[in-house]
């Protein structure tokens, strides 16, 4: 008898403990299958977004010309372009365009854009030559360098061939918050004023 009581107990607790389980489990199923879809469609509603908004500029830039703040001409056909100006938070602006040669001719007279600094290492061909001016404040500002003196802006521009654009950017300290337009300028081009954005 006291057999047959132990199996009754043992098999009433199984049951008890697999009903249990069965029900925490559901609940458990239950509770992970939702979240999921809810991770699901909080995943796949950005990813469109996301997909739209980095192919819109890649389209944007095979199919309308970026924005344009400010075109200044240079000497010899070349014509500096100014796309975007950003005061970062980090303390600094970043200055954005696009160098064009418009003659039929390669133009090889960069050097005069990197400036007469002599007293840092030389970034080569590059636009270190560059500055704004804070009109405003009375302050000209110059091409940021990294810890070993070389400029945080575009190098490598021996030469620009006939019909070609190149890119370009220049980063410099950020006037005040007060400062709201500067004067920008690379040697051998006319001075462009621009409106700081950010």
């Amino acid at each position: 008898m006291s057999i047959r009581h132990t199996v009754k107990v043992r098999g009433g607790a199984a049951t008890a403990v697999v009903a249990v389980l069965a029900l925490a489990l559901a609940g458990c199923g239950g509770g992970g299958e939702k979240p999921k879809a809810k991770d699901v469609k909080t995943s796949s509603s950005p990813q469109p977004q996301g997909g739209s908004s980095a192919s819109a500029p890649a389209g944007g830039g095979s199919s309308a010309p970026p924005q344009i703040l400010a075109s200044v001409n240079g000497e010899s056909g070349i014509v500096l372009t100014i796309n975007s100006v950003t005061r970062d938070a980090g303390g600094f602006v970043t200055i954005n365009g696009q160098i064009k040669n418009t003659t039929g001719q390669q133009f090889v007279k960069t050097s005069a854009w990197r400036g007469s600094e002599r007293d840092l290492n030389g970034s080569g061909e590059s636009v270190a030559g560059a500055t704004l001016v804070d009109k405003v404040g009375k302050k000209r500002y110059y091409v940021l360098r990294d810890t070993d003196g070389r400029c945080l802006c575009t190098t490598g521009v021996a030469g620009i061939a006939a019909g070609a654009t190149v890119p370009f950017f220049a980063q410099f300290p950020a006037p005040p918050a007060s400062t709201t337009e500067v004067d920008f300028n690379l040697p051998t081009f006319a001075t462009a004023t621009v409106k700081l954005s950010g």
